[in-house]
């Protein structure tokens, strides 16, 4: 079957595939990127040895503005608390 005609099953293939190569490509390097400065944000947090609380870790981790993500991560090289991160 060709793969213009198949419908696919899953959201990822119907997100990935129906974009385009070219564009799904694009749209994992750039959730690649979220993905690396959200752990990066976290574990500066951790070597700075601040309490990152289950609630942050979970708006850092489903954050999908690369600029607020490069923010956070700015302010975690200074902050003295987690919650201070999100001000």
């Amino acid at each position: 079957m060709p793969v213009e005609t198949y419908e696919w099953q899953s959201d990822f293939a119907r997100k990935y595939v129906g974009l385009g190569e070219e564009q799904g490509r694009k749209e994992r390097r750039e959730e690649g990127r979220r993905e690396g400065v959200a752990s990066s944000v976290l574990r500066v947090l951790h070597k700075r040895g601040l309490t990152v609380t289950d609630d942050a870790r979970t708006r850092i981790n489903s954050c999908g503005d690369l600029d607020t993500l490069n923010t956070w991560l700015d302010r975690a090289l200074d902050i003295t608390r987690t919650e201070d991160l999100f001000d």
